[in-house]
Protein backbone atom coordinates (compact mmCIF):
# COMPACT_ATOMS: atom_id res chain seq x y z
CA UNK A 1 0.00 0.00 0.00
CA UNK A 2 1.47 3.57 -0.93
CA UNK A 3 0.43 6.52 1.09
CA UNK A 4 -1.01 10.03 -0.98
CA UNK A 5 0.03 12.88 0.38
CA UNK A 6 -4.09 13.34 0.59
CA UNK A 7 -3.65 10.77 3.52
CA UNK A 8 -2.42 12.52 5.18
CA UNK A 9 -4.32 16.15 4.59
CA UNK A 10 -7.60 13.82 4.87
CA UNK A 11 -6.47 12.72 8.44
CA UNK A 12 -5.60 16.10 9.71
CA UNK A 13 -9.14 17.51 8.26
CA UNK A 14 -11.13 14.08 10.10
CA UNK A 15 -9.29 14.68 13.22
CA UNK A 16 -9.73 18.57 13.38
CA UNK A 17 -13.42 18.01 12.62
CA UNK A 18 -14.44 15.33 15.31
CA UNK A 19 -12.55 17.57 17.68
CA UNK A 20 -14.85 20.46 16.66
CA UNK A 21 -11.80 22.58 15.52
CA UNK A 22 -11.50 25.07 13.26
CA UNK A 23 -8.58 25.52 10.63
CA UNK A 24 -7.92 29.15 12.65
CA UNK A 25 -7.82 27.00 15.56
CA UNK A 26 -5.42 24.78 14.41
CA UNK A 27 -3.50 27.34 13.13
CA UNK A 28 -3.22 29.38 16.48
CA UNK A 29 -2.58 26.24 18.83
CA UNK A 30 0.07 25.55 16.37
CA UNK A 31 1.96 28.72 15.96
CA UNK A 32 1.57 28.23 12.09
CA UNK A 33 -0.12 30.48 9.38
CA UNK A 34 -3.70 30.07 8.55
CA UNK A 35 -2.27 29.88 4.93
CA UNK A 36 0.37 27.01 5.68
CA UNK A 37 -2.40 25.02 7.79
CA UNK A 38 -5.06 25.11 4.92
CA UNK A 39 -2.53 24.18 2.51
CA UNK A 40 -1.64 21.10 4.58
CA UNK A 41 -4.90 19.84 5.44
CA UNK A 42 -5.77 20.38 1.55
CA UNK A 43 -2.77 18.49 0.04
CA UNK A 44 -0.95 21.86 -1.58
CA UNK A 45 2.33 20.55 -0.14
CA UNK A 46 3.55 18.46 2.53
CA UNK A 47 6.06 20.37 4.93
CA UNK A 48 9.09 19.23 6.72
CA UNK A 49 8.33 17.62 10.06
CA UNK A 50 8.45 20.28 12.14
CA UNK A 51 5.36 22.04 11.07
CA UNK A 52 3.21 18.41 10.89
CA UNK A 53 4.30 17.94 14.93
CA UNK A 54 2.86 21.25 15.49
CA UNK A 55 -0.40 20.37 13.86
CA UNK A 56 -0.34 16.90 15.84
CA UNK A 57 0.51 18.77 19.09
CA UNK A 58 -2.33 21.32 18.12
CA UNK A 59 -4.63 18.21 17.59
CA UNK A 60 -3.27 16.42 21.16
CA UNK A 61 -2.08 13.16 18.65
CA UNK A 62 1.31 11.32 18.00
CA UNK A 63 2.77 12.22 14.44
CA UNK A 64 2.27 8.85 13.63
CA UNK A 65 -0.95 9.09 13.63
CA UNK A 66 -0.73 11.36 10.21
CA UNK A 67 0.96 8.01 8.96
CA UNK A 68 -0.86 5.21 10.63
CA UNK A 69 -2.01 2.42 8.66
CA UNK A 70 -3.05 -0.13 11.76
CA UNK A 71 -2.77 -0.61 15.50
CA UNK A 72 -0.53 -3.36 15.81
CA UNK A 73 0.20 -3.98 19.81
CA UNK A 74 3.39 -6.51 19.57
CA UNK A 75 6.30 -5.75 17.28
CA UNK A 76 6.40 -4.92 13.68
CA UNK A 77 9.16 -6.33 11.88
CA UNK A 78 10.06 -4.15 8.03
CA UNK A 79 10.90 -6.80 5.49
CA UNK A 80 13.68 -4.85 3.13
CA UNK A 81 12.16 -6.67 0.06
CA UNK A 82 8.50 -4.73 0.82
CA UNK A 83 9.68 -0.96 1.74
CA UNK A 84 8.98 -0.25 -2.20
CA UNK A 85 5.83 -1.52 -1.68
CA UNK A 86 5.42 -0.10 2.37
CA UNK A 87 3.55 3.52 2.44
CA UNK A 88 5.99 5.95 1.76
CA UNK A 89 5.69 9.91 1.78
CA UNK A 90 7.69 13.03 0.61
CA UNK A 91 8.04 16.17 2.42
CA UNK A 92 8.97 19.78 0.74
CA UNK A 93 11.52 21.53 3.05
CA UNK A 94 10.99 24.87 2.10
CA UNK A 95 7.72 26.24 3.35
CA UNK A 96 7.59 29.01 0.06
CA UNK A 97 8.08 26.27 -3.00
CA UNK A 98 6.36 22.45 -2.57
CA UNK A 99 9.72 20.70 -3.27
CA UNK A 100 9.74 17.36 -2.82
CA UNK A 101 13.20 16.48 -2.17
CA UNK A 102 12.95 13.63 0.50
CA UNK A 103 11.23 10.51 0.35
CA UNK A 104 10.33 9.02 3.55
CA UNK A 105 9.85 5.19 4.32
CA UNK A 106 7.77 4.70 7.59
CA UNK A 107 9.28 1.35 9.19
CA UNK A 108 7.08 1.18 12.36
CA UNK A 109 3.45 2.52 10.88
CA UNK A 110 1.44 -0.09 11.92
CA UNK A 111 2.97 0.27 15.55
CA UNK A 112 0.76 1.65 18.16
CA UNK A 113 1.15 4.25 20.93
CA UNK A 114 5.12 4.72 19.72
CA UNK A 115 7.25 7.60 20.80
CA UNK A 116 9.77 7.43 17.76
CA UNK A 117 9.24 7.25 14.40
CA UNK A 118 11.89 5.43 12.32
CA UNK A 119 12.26 6.15 8.42
CA UNK A 120 14.74 5.28 5.32
CA UNK A 121 14.59 8.18 3.55
CA UNK A 122 15.83 8.77 0.23
CA UNK A 123 17.08 12.27 -0.17
CA UNK A 124 17.48 13.98 -3.73
CA UNK A 125 19.74 16.31 -4.73
CA UNK A 126 18.49 19.72 -4.42
CA UNK A 127 20.81 22.85 -5.40
CA UNK A 128 18.98 25.39 -3.42
CA UNK A 129 21.34 27.08 -0.56
CA UNK A 130 19.26 28.45 1.36
CA UNK A 131 17.14 26.60 3.58
CA UNK A 132 14.35 27.44 6.09
CA UNK A 133 15.33 25.51 9.65
CA UNK A 134 12.98 24.67 12.33
CA UNK A 135 12.85 23.30 15.70
CA UNK A 136 10.36 20.90 17.48
CA UNK A 137 10.54 19.20 20.93
CA UNK A 138 12.06 15.65 21.04
CA UNK A 139 15.34 13.93 19.57
CA UNK A 140 16.79 12.78 16.51
CA UNK A 141 19.22 10.06 15.16
CA UNK A 142 20.49 10.27 11.54
CA UNK A 143 22.97 7.06 10.39
CA UNK A 144 23.79 7.84 6.50
CA UNK A 145 23.40 4.22 4.67
CA UNK A 146 24.74 6.06 1.19
CA UNK A 147 25.85 9.76 0.26
CA UNK A 148 26.37 12.60 1.51
CA UNK A 149 24.14 14.75 3.31
CA UNK A 150 24.24 18.40 5.32
CA UNK A 151 22.54 18.92 8.17
CA UNK A 152 22.00 22.99 9.42
CA UNK A 153 22.22 22.30 13.49
CA UNK A 154 21.84 25.98 14.61
CA UNK A 155 24.70 28.38 13.17
CA UNK A 156 27.19 24.68 12.14
CA UNK A 157 26.65 22.54 9.14
CA UNK A 158 27.77 18.75 9.71
CA UNK A 159 28.57 17.06 6.63
CA UNK A 160 28.13 13.33 6.86
CA UNK A 161 29.46 10.67 4.86
CA UNK A 162 28.27 6.93 4.40
CA UNK A 163 28.61 4.76 7.65
CA UNK A 164 28.64 8.66 9.73
CA UNK A 165 25.61 9.34 12.13
CA UNK A 166 24.36 12.35 14.41
CA UNK A 167 22.13 12.65 17.48
CA UNK A 168 20.44 16.21 17.95
CA UNK A 169 18.05 17.85 20.28
CA UNK A 170 15.50 18.96 17.81
CA UNK A 171 14.41 22.20 19.58
CA UNK A 172 17.63 23.55 18.36
CA UNK A 173 16.53 24.54 14.65
CA UNK A 174 18.20 22.47 11.96
CA UNK A 175 17.55 21.25 8.28
CA UNK A 176 18.37 18.48 6.62
CA UNK A 177 19.38 17.98 3.46
CA UNK A 178 21.98 16.43 0.43
CA UNK A 179 25.11 17.74 0.10
CA UNK A 180 24.90 19.87 -3.00
CA UNK A 181 24.06 17.66 -5.62
CA UNK A 182 24.11 14.88 -3.61
CA UNK A 183 21.92 12.16 -3.39
CA UNK A 184 21.78 9.70 -0.39
CA UNK A 185 19.72 7.04 1.80
CA UNK A 186 19.36 7.84 5.61
CA UNK A 187 18.34 6.05 8.50
CA UNK A 188 16.49 8.74 10.77
CA UNK A 189 14.59 8.16 14.17
CA UNK A 190 12.64 10.83 15.60
CA UNK A 191 11.57 10.55 19.07
CA UNK A 192 8.75 13.20 20.23
CA UNK A 193 7.67 13.13 23.62
CA UNK A 194 3.91 13.36 23.82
Amino acid sequence: MTAKRSDVGAKIRTLREAKGLSLEEIAERSGLALEQVTSIETDEFLPSLGPLIKVARALGVRLGTFLDDSDELGPVVSRHQEQEQNSSISFSNDSTEARQNMIYHSLARQKAGRHMEPFVIDVKADEAQEFKLSAHEGEEFIYVLEGTIEIAYGKTIYTLNQGDSIFYDSIVKHHVHGAPGKTAKILAVIYIPI
